[in-house]
């Protein structure tokens, strides 16, 4: 995998507003933004092994992976996602629990979603549903958009996925 980095939306923090860009008060934490593009080789890799993704469920036009796609303004949180297969990069700031838990709550529902997140273990949202997912860590740390440096945080690719039976399947079964 190559690095990657930051790109800035129109306004630092989105529709998000800037308390939720940080996760924490800590300088290692703090964005100017919540929003990192997805690197296209990451996502390639990804779709090619958990795809075809149909909605991207966090983008914008810009940075949309798939066709169908749900812009801040659609609120990806309010909208269904079952059955389809989705990809997922939320915003990274205190909101991602919320999008963790709607990836988790509607891979219930029938939907496969593949998750680039940061590894942040030590979070809630990690231990109430990174953990019901197939994890994978990232080796080294991506560079996220057209950026120049890497990304301050190491990444994870959490896939959720549930056969007809609301069962857990393996993350490489196909529906």
């Amino acid at each position: 995998m190559t690095t990657q980095e930051t790109i800035a939306p129109t306004t630092a923090c989105g529709p998000y507003g800037p308390a939720l860009c940080s996760p924490s008060q800590s300088v290692n934490f703090l964005s100017k933004t919540v929003e990192w593009a997805t690197p296209q080789d990451f996502f390639d890799a990804a779709n090619a092994e958990f795809g075809p993704f149909t909605v991207d469920v966090c983008a914008t036009p810009t940075n949309a992976k798939c066709a169908e796609f749900f812009t801040a303004e659609q609120d990806g949180l309010r909208q269904e996602w079952a059955p389809r297969r989705c990809w997922m990069n939320p915003p990274y700031g205190r909101v991602i629990g919320q999008w963790m838990r709607k990836a988790y709550e509607e891979s219930k529902r029938g939907a496969t979603v593949a998750c680039l997140v940061p590894a942040r273990t030590d979070t809630r949202w990690w231990h109430e549903y990174a953990v019901h997912g197939k994890i994978r860590f990232i080796r080294g740390r991506l560079k996220f958009g057209n950026g120049k440096a890497n990304a301050p945080f190491p990444s994870a690719l959490v896939v959720f996925t549930e056969n007809a039976n609301g069962q857990p399947r393996l993350a490489q079964e196909k529906p």
